[in-house]
């Protein structure tokens, strides 16, 4: 019988990007998907009810404002999903978000050539590697995976989200979530009391450290590391797709904007890793079979054309067109090249922080995108 890999995530607003995740997802071994939305207006819930009505995920509104507890939308809905029996019947889940691609150095970057290298294990936790625009100003209907190949360095401590992780994780071991007690946004939450001992292990296949088993959602020097999976995390995508995210709002950190300072820390430009174009052949057969499927060819097409019109209608506006330009501006193309010059401060209150000689300086350095 194939194991149940099941990704369980929550969607707003990504209705061009949809298409692309899923079919890289089946292609590396991921067999099912549980999708919640709430308030799209983009076509994001017409693509997925045209690919689940041909069996291909399952998606359900999100039930957050109906459920008692101060719920934001996606700890909300991984609460819900919890008791479901999609979840419960799976053998391995993972929550991950539509800009973050697994991405599986070993064998032939599938999952079960994953499984292979760790061997037996309750959970692998993978860090994010942060995925800059490249310079990519306008939206253009191609894959995120071909488009963006500009990235954070390997080591890079700051900011904190630059090796915050993700994690694979198995349903076994009695409790509600395998040797859990919760689903939690970045790994399993809660361990049983009497779950027994716990093989965790790191994206270079290490055990983690025995205090993350407890807590944590990040990881620090000792569990650092690409070896043999990456969670690439596109979180800013063309300039032009970053102010339908900004207006779009979160889905987890709800009070927090998506301005200039989370431009500054997530737009990291600095090395280049191609790794996981050698999954873009296996990804686009599947994507070409899913956009075959009866009506998704109009989904996909009333989609992209809703997402230009947003575009449009966010730059016919003042505030839009100055944050635009601010993003896209010399400065913030420069500071993109060299974030690891900048401090954790700077990284959260944002750029207006950042001294003059430290610019002087790096208008020094050749353009690593020169050419």
């Amino acid at each position: 019988m194939t194991e149940k890999r099941l990704i369980v995530t929550c969607m707003k607003n990504e209705a061009p990007y949809i298409l692309e995740w899923v079919a890289y997802h089946r292609a590396i071994g991921f067999t099912d998907f549980l999708v919640f939305t709430n308030d799209c207006d983009d076509g994001t819930v017409e693509v997925l009810d045209t690919l689940q009505k041909h069996g291909v995920l399952t998606r359900r509104d999100n039930p957050y404002l109906e459920m008692s507890g101060d719920h934001n939308p996606q700890k909300g809905a991984l609460r819900f999903a919890e008791d479901l029996d999609q979840v419960q019947q799976a053998d391995w889940v993972m929550v991950t978000d539509v800009d973050e691609f697994v991405n599986i150095h070993v064998g032939d970057g599938t999952l079960d050539a994953l499984f292979g290298a760790v061997g037996e294990v309750d959970v692998v936790s993978m860090q994010w590697r942060l995925f800059g625009n490249a310079d990519v100003d306008g939206f253009r209907d191609s894959f995120v995976t071909e488009q963006f190949s500009m990235c954070a360095p390997e080591f890079c401590p700051n900011p904190i989200q630059a090796w915050a992780v993700k994690s694979l994780f198995s349903m076994q071991g009695g409790h509600k979530v395998g040797k859990f007690t919760r689903l939690g946004v970045h790994r399993p939450a809660n361990p049983g009391e009497d779950a027994g001992d716990i093989t965790w292990v790191d994206g270079c296949g290490r055990p983690v450290l025995d205090k993350f088993i407890d807590s944590g959602w990040r990881f620090g020097t000792h569990s650092a590391g690409y070896g043999l999976v990456t969670l690439n995390h596109y979180a800013c995508r063309s300039a032009e797709s970053f102010a339908v995210k900004r207006d779009r709002g979160r889905v987890n950190h709800v009070d927090r904007e998506q301005g200039l300072a989370y431009w500054l820390r997530m737009n990291f430009n600095m090395e280049r890793d191609d790794s996981i174009r050698r999954m873009i052949p296996a990804a686009r057969v599947e994507y070409d079979r899913l956009l075959g499927l009866r009506g998704m060819k109009t989904r996909q097409t009333e989609a992209l054309r809703a997402h230009r019109g947003k575009i449009r209608d966010l730059l016919a506006r003042p505030d839009m067109q100055a944050f635009h330009a601010e993003i896209t501006s010399p400065r913030m193309r420069l500071m993109s090249r060299h974030l690891n010059l900048l401090n954790r401060e700077i990284m959260t209150e944002g750029p207006a922080l950042i001294p003059d000689r430290i610019l002087d300086r790096i208008a020094q350095i050749p353009d690593l995108l020169a050419g």
